[in-house]
């Protein structure tokens, strides 16, 4: 019995027709269920993101304590210029008062002058007894005339503490500033309160001195 050799591309190429119909017709079938493919080119951009810290800065602003506004209380002094220079009137612009037993006074419990100008306080002193000043002979002769005005310390228990001199009528000459000094001295107050209880605070006292025509 003899064997016979087929080659292989012989059968390849039988095949070869049926191929590149089953091909075609491929094609075909997806360009008539598939009219409108069309193919789209996709681009991939990187975009690089750069991150910075930022570091807050706080800044702390520290408010400066305000000033709380001093109460004034205006003494006029009014003297006649065609008296003599010894028999000085004083005139009280408010009566002597006494305090009420009701009204509790603390007793001093810091040196005269400590006192903070910025004090806070709800109810500010007023007088209880007020010794109006004596119109210096010097002044009155030479017709010195105008307001003091002085800072004054109320301590906690109505007393007067320490006195300083704001504005002087005529610094050095006159008398008048110690005239004021002297009289707010020896006067009283019902002292400034805060929450109900006594404080020591400062105050302003405008002093006026004035020759009637």
């Amino acid at each position: 019995m003899e064997m016979q050799f087929i080659d292989w591309k012989d059968i390849a190429n039988s095949f070869y027709d049926k191929c590149l119909a089953l091909t075609i017709l491929i094609i075909l079938f997806t360009f008539i269920v598939f009219p409108n493919f069309e193919t789209k080119v996709i681009r991939a951009k990187e975009k690089v993101l750069e991150t910075i810290e930022i570091l807050d800065e706080i800044q702390e602003k520290i408010e400066q304590p305000q000033e709380v506004a001093k109460p004034i209380v205006n003494i006029e002094i009014v003297e006649g210029s065609d008296e003599d220079d010894e028999s000085i009137e004083v005139i009280e612009t408010i009566e002597k008062s006494i305090l009420v037993n009701e009204v509790a006074i603390a007793p001093p419990t810091q040196e005269v002058g400590t006192t903070s100008k910025f004090t806070i306080y709800e109810e500010p002193p007023v007088f209880a007894v007020q010794i109006s000043p004596e119109y210096p002979a010097f002044a009155k002769k030479s017709k010195i005339q105008g307001t003091v005005i002085l800072d004054v310390e109320i301590l906690a228990d109505g007393t007067v503490g320490a006195i300083e001199v704001k504005k002087s009528v005529l610094p050095g000459a006159g008398g008048l500033d110690e005239a004021a000094i002297a009289a707010i001295r020896k006067s009283r107050f019902q002292p400034a309160k805060n929450g109900g209880q006594p404080i020591a605070v400062w105050i302003t006292l405008p002093i006026n001195f004035s020759l009637s025509k």
